[in-house]
């Protein structure tokens, strides 16, 4: 997915849903990897996220031949703890082809910053991640509850009832 979009665009990627757990975590539980959709935009030129929706987005060839698609977003689609950009994680994907470049860049919203943006979309998929994530370890609850206070101010108290609800049903303190 990342090639493609890569490919379409001539930029680096940046993964905003579920699937940037993958950057820090290649081996995550297969829970947290069922879907079948990749938030995507291009990292120099985000407006050009349609072109990426357009090629290899839902209902297209490549979604027909895959059974999974990329969602071309934007970056003021992520609701998540001011900064996020800055901890972005890198990732090279090696490319398939022989060249001056091996590989593509995708940019991964970081762990922590992911399940907060999930709690703040509070859908049902979204609760079930995050906990997940937590169950399976992938994140430090200090940490989480440190990113709440970054949280856009008309977020962050119900990011905090929705992380509280969270930590409640899996057991954790």
């Amino acid at each position: 997915m990342i090639r493609a979009a890569a490919s379409i665009v001539q930029d680096e990627i940046v993964v905003i849903g579920s699937q940037a757990v993958l950057a820090k975590y290649p081996d995550a539980p297969e829970s947290l990897l069922v879907s079948a959709e990749v938030d995507v935009f291009p990292r120099s030129d985000p407006e050009r996220s349609d072109e990426i929706d357009g090629a290899i987005g839902d209902g297209s060839r490549f979604h027909q031949t895959y059974d999974y698609y990329a969602h071309g977003v934007g970056p003021e689609t992520v609701i998540a703890p001011a900064g996020w950009e800055s901890r972005l994680l890198r990732l090279e994907v090696p490319t398939a082809q022989r060249g001056e470049r091996a590989f593509v860049v995708a940019w991964c919203l970081e762990v922590h910053d992911l399940v907060l943006a999930k709690l703040a979309a509070g859908r049902p998929h979204d609760y079930e991640f995050a906990e997940e994530a937590i169950r399976s370890g992938l994140v430090d609850l200090r940490m989480l509850r440190r990113g709440i206070d970054l949280m856009p101010d008309s977020r962050r108290e119900l990011v905090r009832e929705r992380l509280a609800r969270v930590l409640a049903r899996t057991g954790s303190r």
